[in-house]
């Protein structure tokens, strides 16, 4: 290591001299061509913020990363091809299938699960028409988060953004963004305020000009997430997105209210459900006439905990009593939202899709990876993928050197540049045997 350093300081030396006394040069390609990085590990998973699948098909889904892209599957979760590397942004927010179009995927950039200050924000919504294959940026590039993107059912050319915004203070591109030409024009249809974004998006699948919206009043900053106020609350159209109506009474808390979502059940548009931070006001409320007249029906505060970090709420295609809410940990309701039972279907849960063809069929995503079922729960097949959020990295003296590093919501992990194997006799070939517990990759070593 003291050699190592001895040379790399001879080498600075070298090039400021030549810098002082010589015309610059060119650098040589062929010298330039061996620096380049080498994936070491760890190969373990990370926060998957957003999923969607095809509807009827088990075979295809798409994750998206907060920090790593987005990932595709083909064979039911086993093998996972990051399909989105060639795009300058990382943080995914929201993904979706067009319902009847499964070559058509939406990508909304950003990380909408609110932690910290240090979330990686996006620049705009994507679109792909090739399943995958190529992206085109399709605008929106001051949203900073798009938390939901939801697709008419027969249109794939209607789509509406839920943008939260940057968060950081005053903006005007929050809200509900719509397009009905594909992407190539996009309006602002919904705009509470400046400091008060999009949180919650929900469509009646039997007449898709009926939506609903939950806003939420949020300010992030180093020092602190200020979440609530008199700017969150629930939005109606009923006109395709052209007109809101601000719900307000009716069995609905009154203001400030934190993070909202929302959810029309597919079975029965009279039902619609809504889930709320509040203070001591309730935490899942429910209508049964369409919006119209809400009552609280669940006070769980396991339902809303850390709400900019969860507060999510899927209802089953198949049956209206059953509602599914991600939280730290994953509750499930089998009577219409009036009791929740935790469930062991992961930790630090976000992101929820159901098949709308199979409500045994759903994947639930997380902190460290996403789980997929086809048999309701019963059993899942559970994917990882190499996108660790790492915090630090350093190196020490040792020869081979050691890398150091902490990774977001796991431990400290150490291993070495390469194995260290004994010498062995003249004329071998010799591979470096990886410690089964290293998460790095083996490469020969010289004899």
């Amino acid at each position: 290591m003291v050699i190592r350093k001895l040379a790399l300081c001879l080498a600075s030396m070298t090039m400021l001299a030549s810098m002082f006394s010589a015309p610059a040069q060119q650098p040589d390609s062929e010298d330039e061509g061996q620096f380049r990085f080498r994936f070491v590990g760890p190969k373990v998973g990370n926060r998957i913020a957003a999923i969607s699948g095809v509807p009827g098909d088990a075979s295809t889904y798409y994750a998206g990363a907060a920090s790593g892209g987005i990932w595709k599957s083909t064979d039911a979760g086993n093998h996972w091809t990051p399909i989105f590397d060639k795009q300058p942004v990382a943080a995914i927010g929201a993904l979706a299938v067009a319902p009847s179009d499964p070559s058509t995927v939406w990508a909304g950039t950003g990380e909408a699960w609110m932690i910290r200050d240090s979330d990686v924000m996006g620049n705009g919504i994507y679109k792909s028409t090739d399943a995958g294959k190529t992206w085109t940026n399709m605008g929106l590039p001051e949203s900073g988060r798009i938390g939901r993107i939801v697709i008419h059912p027969s249109n794939p050319d209607i789509v509406f953004a839920c943008v939260l915004g940057r968060s950081t203070g005053p903006q005007p591109d929050r809200g509900v963004f719509r397009t009905t030409d594909g992407g190539l024009h996009w309006d602002r249809v919904l705009f509470a305020a400046e400091n008060v974004g999009c949180s919650g998006l929900s469509m009646d699948v039997h007449n898709p000009r009926t939506l609903f919206a939950g806003m939420w009043q949020v300010e992030m900053h180093t020092w602190g997430e200020f979440s609530g106020g008199p700017g969150s609350g629930i939005y109606v159209s009923h006109d395709g997105g052209t007109k809101w109506t601000r719900i307000e009474e009716h069995g609905l808390p009154h203001a400030p209210l934190g993070k909202i979502d929302v959810a029309v059940a597919p079975t029965n548009s009279n039902r619609v459900f809504a889930l709320i931070q509040t203070k001591d006001q309730g935490s899942l409320w429910r209508s049964d006439d369409a919006g119209e007249h809400w009552k609280a029906i669940n006070y769980q505060r396991a339902l809303i905990g850390r709400a900019g970090y969860y507060i999510r709420l899927a209802i089953s295609p198949a049956s209206d009593n059953e509602v599914l809410v991600a939280n730290s940990s994953f509750h499930q309701s089998l009577d219409g939202g009036e009791n929740f039972k935790e469930v062991p279907w992961g930790g630090d849960t976000h992101d929820i899709w159901f098949d709308p063809t199979n409500a045994d069929r759903f994947v639930i995503t997380d902190d460290g990876g996403l789980s997929i079922t086809t048999v309701h729960g019963r059993g899942f097949h559970r994917a990882t993928f190499p996108i660790g959020q790492m915090y630090h990295v350093d190196v020490d003296n040792q020869i081979p050197y050691y890398f150091y590093s902490n990774m977001q919501d796991d431990g400290n992990i150490a291993a070495p540049v390469f194995p260290w194997i004994p010498a062995k006799p003249a004329g071998t070939t010799r591979w470096a045997v990886a410690n089964p517990a290293s998460p790095f990759p083996t490469w020969p070593i010289p004899t």
